[in-house]
């Protein structure tokens, strides 16, 4: 059974499930939801936990144990099960199915994942624990749902903000959610319920944001070129390696290249996405927006650019990188004339 993030706290209201499974690419929130089944699971009467850690070398009998051995003063019990990796392997898959089928009575099992993929989507023991569980995907908000999502958080400390302070909180804490709540958390210290002004907004939120290449790729895909300035410079200030940019940077450029000849060729965009094994929705949806509006003349321009760009790395032309980075970038933003097919 799959529950929206939303409704895990009435949904812990009417009682508990036997089983949960959370998942997702935003540690927070992932915190947060297994935090609220703990609190619940207490509350109910499941006074026993037993946490177990499935890394390298764990011996999966354990969760078998855990699950056959009752409190010893005969209290109900959660067994926490943590797989940081996500991928259990093939014994780990094979116990997780044996343990998802005869789930034991008094007893809630929470598993807690990262993202997964679409390989470990499809895989038996995920879904086995999927359709016998309770399951969440919780995932950090798009970034044009990032000032809706503080807006909602400043709720929840009696606290708003109008739409430019949201805006600000949103610029300075990009790509990183926990860095998000921890400044709404000083807000709710530093201010008494009610509206924010944009000056103490300002004056409060430190510069937190969390420049890196997946941001930088995402900018460059939704052509949005102040993003795309603003996170070149935080890779520059963080020391990020130019080499690795430019690697993300002409990925990048190959596959928009490989769409477009192949959208010019009359083939359809989801077949050719398929064939090149973009699955991800986020990124899937973010190409398909930015395959149309780049001519095929525009993406060989930027390949060339990025091999001049890839001289000046290795010292063998002139110029400057961040400024070839800046205007490889910006000539990727742009609004072409690209036909949409």
């Amino acid at each position: 059974m799959e529950l929206r993030p939303e409704h895990l706290g009435a949904h812990l209201d009417k009682g508990l499930a036997p089983l949960y499974v959370l998942h997702g690419n935003e540690p927070l929130l992932v915190i947060e939801a297994a935090d609220a089944i703990r609190v619940a699971a207490r509350r109910h009467g499941y006074d026993e936990r037993e946490t177990l850690v499935a890394g390298q070398g764990f011996d999966w009998s354990n969760l078998l144990v855990a699950a056959g051995s009752m409190s010893l003063f005969g209290a109900a019990k959660l067994i926490d099960l943590r797989i940081p990796t996500g991928k259990p392997g093939r014994e780990g898959g094979d116990v997780l199915q044996r343990y998802a089928a005869h789930l034991a009575p008094g007893m809630v099992t929470l598993v807690s994942l990262p993202e997964l993929d679409w390989t470990a989507r499809k895989a038996a023991w995920f879904k086995a624990l999927t359709e016998t569980g309770v399951a969440l995907e919780l995932n950090a908000p798009p970034r044009e749902r990032l000032p809706e999502w503080i807006a909602a958080r400043l709720g929840r400390q009696q606290q708003s903000a109008d739409a430019a302070a949201l805006q600000f909180i949103a610029d300075h804490v990009e790509g990183n959610l926990l860095a998000a709540h921890q400044e709404i958390l000083k807000l709710g210290l530093l201010h008494p319920p009610g509206a924010l002004e944009l000056k103490s907004v300002q004056d409060a939120v430190l510069d937190v944001a969390r420049y890196d290449l997946d941001a930088l790729r995402q900018a460059l895909l939704e052509g949005d070129p102040a993003r795309c300035a603003r996170t070149l410079e935080g890779l520059r200030g963080e020391g990020v390696a130019p080499p690795l940019i430019l690697w993300a940077v002409a990925t990048e450029i190959r596959t928009l290249a490989t769409l477009r000849t192949g959208l010019d060729q009359g083939q359809p965009l989801a077949a050719l996405l398929k064939a090149e094994r973009i699955f991800d929705d986020r990124r899937r949806q973010a190409l398909q927006r930015a395959v149309p509006r780049l001519a095929a003349r525009a993406l060989t321009a930027a390949l060339l650019h990025a091999a001049k760009v890839d001289r000046v790395v290795k010292g063998i032309a002139d110029g400057d990188v961040w400024d070839e980075f800046l205007m490889l970038a910006l000539r990727l933003a742009r609004r072409d004339t690209a036909p949409a097919r």
